[in-house]
């Protein structure tokens, strides 16, 4: 099994595989685990109701954090994009706004986990030291 450190750069490879290429499939949809739970499928009453807004709601964090990407679909990974509106920011927390951190990359220590990897969008929100170590790799930074 494939272990990531950083839970937020883990999302990043997911947004590629699940909702960008579509490889990673069935698709996570936090209203459907919702209505499978018994709650409606209405995310944002939910998330308001519980005290969930602006955080990642449990049922997406524990499906991501379990969700295992074979080496075979990593490796398949050439690009990565860090922008607020990303599908599975959306999916972690139907309430956010993307003016905080609580997405941010902490660590790189993962990219040894997607060895293709060739580029970075949105790699402005990384902090310099993160950026000179994609730059370090031959990974274009943009």
């Amino acid at each position: 099994m494939t272990a990531f450190k950083d839970f937020n750069f883990k999302l990043l490879v997911i947004e590629q595989l699940m909702y960008t290429d579509e490889v990673l499939a069935p698709p996570f949809r936090i209203a459907d685990v919702l209505r499978e739970q018994g709650h409606g499928g209405d995310a944002w009453k939910y998330a308001y109701e519980n005290d969930l807004a602006y955080k990642v709601m449990p049922q997406a964090r524990e499906y991501f954090e379990r969700l295992e990407i074979g080496t075979d679909l990593l490796a398949t990974v050439e690009e990565l994009c860090l922008d607020g509106g990303n599908e599975v920011y959306q999916e972690c927390a139907p309430v956010w706004d993307g003016e905080d951190d609580l997405f941010d990359v902490a660590s790189l220590d993962d990219l040894d986990l997607v060895p293709n990897l060739r580029r970075v969008l949105g790699a402005e929100f990384l902090n310099e030291e993160q950026q000179a170590v994609l730059l370090a790799r031959g990974i274009e930074a943009d």
